[in-house]
């Protein structure tokens, strides 16, 4: 969640599955958008606040810096044409 942002219906229908799960289930979300930024993921202030409120309720938020995982293979990639090897070859 978080790359593009959500059209108005999608914002909704998601706010939906939070509500119907809130207390009821565990849910774990993941994203590249931070909590303060919510409101521009979703376009609502409203709905952004009101899932917040629900997610956030009892839940433990783990924030992951440092390098990707999934560009290691790229980054390792672009760094030894740097130096130039050709990783494929060597």
């Amino acid at each position: 969640m978080g790359y593009l942002p959500l059209p108005e219906d999608g914002a909704s229908a998601l706010f939906q599955v939070i509500n119907q799960r809130y207390l009821k289930s565990s849910t774990i979300l993941t994203t590249n958008v931070g909590i303060a930024d919510w409101v521009g993921a979703f376009g609502d202030a409203t709905v952004a606040a009101a899932m917040l409120d629900r997610l956030l309720h009892r839940a433990a938020v783990a924030g992951i810096d440092g390098p990707s995982y999934r560009l290691r293979g790229h980054q390792n990639q672009a760094d030894a044409m740097r130096k130039g090897v050709n990783p494929r070859v060597s």
